[in-house]
């Protein structure tokens, strides 16, 4: 009943609320990422959703779009601004996420949307993180987030797809609120510090 009927709702009003009450916070945020990346707030990305349905999401964009001198982008790190390097250690850069979940694309909690192309390197216990909408925080998120290799990662989300309840909902939004203020595993991003998945040497077991 939980998943069916009680999770989708509350999503939904939590995060239209949401956005209503920290709308003064999220419109100067706005303005700040306007300034420091030329016109560009926002930072737009395809990601893979339930049932394995490609989105877009939507984060503030944290990182510039600094070159080197052959015209390839710097890496990661070296382009996060200051503002954006804020953003990441109290999650804000994640803020943007609630308009995904008021469109039906994301849940508060679920599995974090990864890029389509790890689509076809999942095994079949792997692909079970789909059955679920993906989430802003998470199962692996307050286990480690990138502290963890993939395959821990997935497992974690496995185990949150078979064991959904309100109960464990209630504890990952307690445990993310403690890793906020605590600053604890604050990289979010699966783009930044974890290198990309390349699948398991159990690649093509269940």
């Amino acid at each position: 009943m939980y998943k069916t009927f009680i999770k989708r709702p509350f999503d939904f009003l939590a995060a239209f609320f949401g956005l209503l009450i920290i709308s003064p916070l999220f419109i100067f945020l706005v303005i700040c990422f306007l300034i420091v990346n030329n016109g560009k707030p926002f930072f737009y990305q395809l990601r893979t959703g339930k049932n394995g349905k490609i989105f877009t999401i939507i984060k503030f964009k944290t990182m510039n779009d600094k070159v080197d001198k052959f015209g390839e982008l710097l890496p990661g790190l070296q382009r996060v601004t200051k503002v954006g390097n804020l953003c990441r250690k109290l999650s804000l850069d994640e803020l943007p996420q609630l308009i995904n979940i008021i469109k039906g694309d994301m849940s508060l909690i679920g599995p974090r949307p990864l890029l389509p192309q790890y689509l076809e390197l999942y095994n079949q216990r792997q692909f079970k993180r789909h059955e679920v909408l993906p989430g802003i925080t998470g199962w692996a998120q307050v286990n480690g987030r990138n502290a963890i290799s993939w395959e821990q990662k997935f497992e974690l989300d496995v185990y949150y797809v078979e064991n959904q309840s309100p109960s464990l909902d209630f504890k990952i939004i307690l445990k993310t609120i403690d890793k906020v203020i605590n600053r604890a595993d604050i990289n979010n991003s699966e783009n930044i510090d974890m290198p990309y998945f390349e699948g398991t040497k159990s690649h093509n077991e269940n």
